[in-house]
């Protein structure tokens, strides 16, 4: 029997490669979507298919009309969305930043939203749809001036993390300042809104997220096939053919957009964005292929699981940000240990 040749080798390492990115995808959006209906089944009362139908065909039924239509549905739907934004834009950043510490909660994005937020509600007295407003625009003003003052010649990527430290820590102090200046009544909605919670989300929240994700999503996803060059490095993706400011600006763009609309609705979920795509990388390994789609669903399995866990592991009911800080806290922390020891051994 004559042995296959390396061509024939190739092949049936790129068909296994591709086998296992789609099946890896497959099953991380039929676990979503599994969550976001167990999210919608399963409160204090337990409700069935039928009736969960019914409400969606807009019928009215007993209890359920109420439990399901107005509180769980948005909650699971504004948890579905928010997670896979973040997921697409932690990736997004880690990729093309090459570094995996570049997720948006870690260099200031979200934090600029937060402070802003925070300030909205402690000084201006605002709630709803304006916070959320004010929080999308300064999420990205603080990314243009992330971005500006990272601009200029050499690597970017450790010039923007770096600058973006620093800008995060600059508005968590002027967190930490407006939470002890502001009203007593108040600051339980602001810290509400900074664990990051979906607690309280209603209808009205739903169509910007939905918007932002189906346009800026869809933006990434058309530019995915650039994603790869991206990674290699400037020179090795201007030698393929890819117009790296251009193309790279509208991504950041897009993914900072993403994140801040998330953001406003949520709050700053914490390690989502940071999480999704190092798990979709483990899971998948190396296809070659743009991971954007898988870490967007492992941001909304992220997401919808904590939520659940927040909501019924434990006595007490915590919100989703708590669940996925501690989640994600020793893994930064593992990252921080592995690259310093990287660093010192060079």
């Amino acid at each position: 029997m004559q042995a296959p040749s390396t061509l024939e080798r190739l092949q049936a390492g790129r068909r296994a490669r591709t086998a296992r990115f789609l099946t890896v995808t497959i099953i991380l959006g039929v676990i979503a979507i599994a969550l976001w209906w167990t999210m919608v089944l399963v409160g204090d009362v337990i409700y069935s298919f039928g009736e969960v139908f019914a409400v969606m065909r807009g019928e009215q039924v007993a209890g359920a009309s109420f439990s399901i239509g107005t509180l769980r549905i948005p909650r699971a739907t504004a948890g579905l969305l928010a997670g896979l934004a973040f997921g697409a834009g932690g990736y997004l950043f880690q990729t093309i930043l090459r570094n995996s510490l570049a997720s948006p909660d870690v260099i200031g994005i979200t934090s600029g939203a937060s402070a802003s937020a925070v300030f909205a509600i402690l000084v201006l007295g605002l709630s709803g749809a304006a916070v959320s407003a004010i929080s999308v625009i300064c999420g990205l003003a603080t990314a243009l001036v992330i971005y500006l003052l990272s601009s200029g010649r050499g690597g970017l990527g450790s010039r923007l993390i770096l600058i973006g430290i620093g800008v995060a820590a600059m508005f968590n102090a002027v967190i930490s300042y407006l939470m002890l200046q502001g009203d007593a009544y108040d600051l339980p909605k602001a810290l509400r809104w900074l664990s990051g919670s979906l607690n309280g989300i209603s209808w009205d929240s739903i169509p910007m997220l939905a918007i932002a994700v189906v346009v800026f999503g869809g933006i990434l996803l058309a530019n995915a096939s650039k994603l790869g060059p991206l990674e290699l490095g400037e020179d090795a993706a201007v030698a393929l053919g890819v117009p790296v400011n251009r193309t790279r600006l509208s991504l950041i763009l897009a993914g900072v957009a993403l994140v801040a609309f998330a953001t406003a609705t949520t709050g700053p979920i914490a390690f989502v964005a940071f999480l999704s795509g190092p798990i979709v990388t483990r899971l998948v390994r190396h296809t070659g292929r743009s991971l954007l789609v898988p870490s967007a669903f492992m941001g909304a399995i992220l997401v919808l699981a904590s939520d659940l866990i927040g909501q019924f592991a434990f006595t007490t009911n915590f919100p989703v940000g708590v669940i996925t800080g501690v989640l994600g806290a020793p893994y930064l922390i593992y990252l921080l240990v592995r690259q310093n020891a990287q660093g010192a051994s060079t």
